[in-house]
């Protein structure tokens, strides 16, 4: 299954910082995960989570990847995160997606990222 491209606008108050859209968008897997991981306490964030399993997943590493997406999945905070289509999705709901791209080894250059 395909997931289209995330664009994750999380509501006002939100927790998510830098989540390196415009870096996974370009395919600077590398650098979004730098950048991802400079931020403040990544576990309380299921965006950042998500993309950076999204980064991990697209270099190969599963492991990792998994790990994150699990993450945001179990993450004490859901946010609704807004697709390339408009529509608003929850955190958990996309975390299983991602899952099951993983899964499925759909990922490569145009798996779902988030933006703030």
């Amino acid at each position: 299954m395909m997931i289209a491209l995330l664009l994750a606008a999380a509501p006002a108050g939100a927790l998510s910082s830098d989540v390196a859209y415009e870096l996974l968008v370009d395919g600077r897997d590398a650098a979004a995960i730098s950048a991802i991981e400079s931020g403040e306490d990544l576990t309380r964030d299921p965006a950042r989570l998500l993309n950076l399993g999204i980064a991990y997943a697209r270099r190969g590493e599963e492991a990792k990847a998994r790990a994150l997406f699990e993450l945001a999945y179990r993450a004490r905070d859901r946010v609704e995160l807004e697709t390339a289509t408009g529509e608003w999705i929850d955190s958990r709901t996309l975390a299983r997606q991602a899952l099951a791209m993983l899964d499925g080894g759909g990922f490569g250059a145009a798996g779902r990222v988030a933006r703030n």
